[in-house]
């Protein structure tokens, strides 16, 4: 099982990759949203915003999180490893209910070209 600094550690490089990215990914990063990251397994939620392609983590909370943020993850720690790795594919694991994403449906679409 991935240690919450494991977790942290993931949402780092991923944050990293994004800033990175270039073309449709990075328009697609661009947005401005308040964001959470929900481990099932180790029960903690990471918050934070979306913001010029960057994931800035805020905080990290117990249990699930305080407010409804406007893009939404859950998953275990293991697959948010696994992912950023590329060990995991996000929409399979998506598609499978490994991992959960809930967001407005204009930030889907502008999303889906992360997937």
């Amino acid at each position: 099982m991935a240690t919450i600094e494991e977790c942290r550690t993931a949402l780092d490089k991923l944050s990293d990759n994004l800033a990175g990215a270039e073309g449709d990914v990075r328009s697609a990063a661009a947005l401005n949203r308040s964001l959470s990251c929900r481990i099932t397994d180790l029960d903690i939620t990471f918050v934070g915003r979306l913001k010029d392609g960057r994931i800035e983590v805020l905080d990290t909370l117990p249990g699930g999180p305080r407010e409804r943020a406007q893009i939404r993850l859950t998953m275990s720690g293991d697959d948010l490893v696994s992912m950023v790795n590329g060990e995991l594919n996000f929409a399979k694991a998506w598609g499978s209910g490994r991992v959960r994403l809930e967001a407005g449906l204009r930030d889907l679409f502008r999303l889906r070209s992360l997937l």
